[in-house]
C-alpha cells in the first residue's frame, strides 16, 4: 500500500485522526534532496518512493550517493536504475554489509573477478568526481585480478581491496586526466603505469601495496614511486618488504611507516618540508652489545619553532653478539632529511648506556647534525641501579675514556637519571667533548636539577 502525500484535501475521518495538510509535498526538490542526503545509505533514500509519487526516483538525483547496506550481487542492478543522462555526481561510495552466511559460504554468494570488474565498469559510467570502493573480504573467492576502468572526471579515488591477493591492473588506454588524490589499500599494482596515466596526481597514499611491473605478474617486494607531480606521499607497510625507492623532486610532504625493516632505502625528495618517518624492528634483531634496536623515527618540524629530530629507541633485554657495523648502517639509512635534535629512548634494565650513546654520537651523519641531545631513560617504578657485572658487554668498549667531537651540541637533557656513577661519568664526558654546550637539564624522578 502506498501512502500518498499531496495537496488533495483529507477526508473528515483522516482529519479527525490528526492528519492535517501535507506541507512536505509543497517543498522544492532541492530541500527534499537535502532530507535524502542525510540518510546513511542510498538504499534508505530509495525506499522513500513508497511515501508518494513526489519522491519517486528523487534519490537518483542526489549529488552524493553512498551504498553501505546493499548486497554485492544486487548493487549493479541498482546502479542501472540511475537516470540517463547521468547527473553530476560529486561522490560515489560503495561499501558492503557484513552478511551472516552459513559456512562454507554458498557458491552463489561468492565474489569473483568478473563480477568485481563489471561493477567497477558500471560505477565508472556514472563519472563521479570522488569514488570510494571497498571489497567485501568475507565473500571473496580467492585471489583476484581486477582491471581498473577509466574514471574521466574523478579527482579522488579510494580503493580498499583487503589483503586477499588482489592484483590491480591498468589496461592500455586507461587514463585519469583529472585525478589529484589516490588511496590504495592491500593490492599489487604497476605503480609506474598508474602514475603515468595520472598526470595531475598530487597526493598518493599506499597501504600494504606492492609493485608489479611486468606482464608475468611477478611481484616485487620493493615499493618504488617515481613522479614529477607528487606533492604528498603516504606509505604504510605492515607486511614484509625488501626496500623503498622514492624519487619525487617536487614532493613537499612525506609520511612513511614500516612494521618490518626494508633492506634498502633510497629517497630523493629535495623539496620535502614535512617528513614523518617511522620504522619498527620486529623480526630481524639489529644489535650492539646488549642493546637491541627497536624503532627509528625521523620527524621534521610539525609546528613553528619545533626542531627536526631523530629518535632512536633501543632496549637492553639480553646479551646479543655485538654487530657494530650493522647497527650503525641500519640507523644511517633512515637519515633521509636534516635534523637538529637527537633523542635516545633507552630501556636500560639495569645496564650502562654510555657505550651505546657514544657509539651513536660518533656516527658521521650525526656529528654535524645535532644542536640538542636528549636521553630518555625508561625505568621501572622501583629505582634500579646498575645490576650488570664488570665484564658485561655494555661496559666492554671502554667508553669512559673515549673522546669525540660534539662541537654542534648546545643543549643536553637526561630524563630519568638515577644519580649512578656511570651516569655521572657520561655527563663528564659530554662536558669535555661539547665546547659549545650552553644548557644541561637532568630530570631525576620528576625533579629538575
Amino acid at each position: 500500500m502506498h501512502l500518498r502525500w499531496g495537496p488533495r484535501r483529507r477526508s473528515p475521518r483522516l482529519l479527525a485522526r490528526g492528519g492535517g495538510l501535507d506541507l512536505i509535498s509543497d517543498l522544492p526538490d532541492d530541500l527534499l534532496l537535502l532530507v535524502l542526503a542525510g540518510l546513511p545509505c542510498v538504499s534508505a533514500a530509495a525506499r522513500t518512493e513508497v511515501l508518494s509519487r513526489r519522491w519517486r526516483s528523487l534519490w537518483a538525483r542526489l549529488g552524493q550517493i553512498v551504498f553501505s547496506d546493499v548486497p554485492f550481487h544486487s548493487l549493479e542492478a541498482v546502479l542501472r536504475r540511475l537516470p540517463r543522462p547521468i547527473p553530476v555526481l560529486s561522490l560515489l561510495e560503495i561499501r558492503f554489509p557484513n552478511e551472516r552466511l552459513p559456512w562454507p559460504i554458498p557458491e552463489e554468494h561468492l565474489v569473483d573477478a568478473a563480477s568485481v570488474n563489471s561493477l567497477l565498469r558500471a560505477a565508472a559510467r556514472l563519472e563521479p568526481e570522488e569514488f570510494e570502493f571497498e571489497l567485501p573480504a568475507n565473500l571473496l573467492d580467492g585471489p583476484l585480478i581486477v582491471d581498473l576502468p577509466c574514471f574521466h572526471r574523478a579527482t579522488s579515488i579510494l580503493l580498499d581491496l583487503h589483503p586477499v591477493g588482489v592484483i590491480l591492473r591498468v589496461p592500455a588506454g586507461v587514463e585519469f586526466p583529472a585525478l589529484e588524490e589516490l588511496h590504495l589499500w592491500a593490492c599489487t599494482v604497476d605503480i609506474d603505469a598508474l602514475l603515468s596515466c595520472s598526470p595531475r596526481l598530487r597526493t598518493l597514499c599506499l597501504s600494504n601495496v606492492y609493485s608489479d611491473s611486468d606482464d608475468d605478474l611477478v611481484v616485487s617486494a620493493t615499493v618504488a614511486v617515481s613522479s614529477t607531480s607528487l606533492q604528498e606521499l603516504v606509505l604504510c607497510q605492515t607486511d614484509w618488504m625488501d626496500g623503498v625507492n622514492i624519487v619525487a623532486p617536487v614532493l613537499k610532504q612525506l609520511t612513511v611507516s614500516f612494521s618490518m625493516e626494508p633492506t634498502s632505502i633510497f629517497v630523493l625528495a629535495p623539496m620535502a618540508e614535512m617528513v614523518s618517518w617511522r620504522c619498527c624492528y620486529l623480526e630481524v634483531p639489529i644489535v650492539f652489545g646488549v642493546w637491541r634496536l627497536e624503532q627509528v623515527t625521523l620527524q621534521t618540524a610539525a609546528t613553528p619553532g619545533q626542531l627536526p629530530s631523530l629518535h632512536i629507541h633501543a632496549s637492553a633485554n639480553s646479551i646479543f653478539v655485538c654487530e657494530e657495523e650493522t647497527f650503525m648502517h641500519e640507523m644511517e639509512k633512515h637519515m633521509i632529511a636534516e635534523f637538529s635534535v637527537l633523542e635516545l629512548h633507552l630501556e636500560t634494565n639495569g645496564h650502562v648506556f654510555g657505550a651505546l650513546a657514544f657509539h651513536v654520537l660518533r656516527m658521521n651523519r650525526l656529528c654535524s647534525a645535532r644542536r640538542k641531545l636528549k636521553v630518555i631513560l625508561q625505568r621501572s617504578s622501583v629505582k634500579e641501579g646498575c645490576s650488570c657485572s664488570p665484564h658485561c658487554p655494555c661496559e666492554s668498549t671502554g667508553w669512559r675514556s673515549q673522546t669525540i667531537s660534539l662541537t654542534g651540541i648546545e643543549e643536553v637533557e637526561i630524563n630519568g637519571c638515577g644519580g649512578d656513577d656511570h651516569e655521572i661519568d657520561f655527563m663528564k664526558l659530554i662536558l669535555e667533548c661539547a665546547p659549545m654546550l650552553k644548557k644541561i637539564i637532568a630530570v631525576r624522578w620528576g625533579l629538575i636539577k
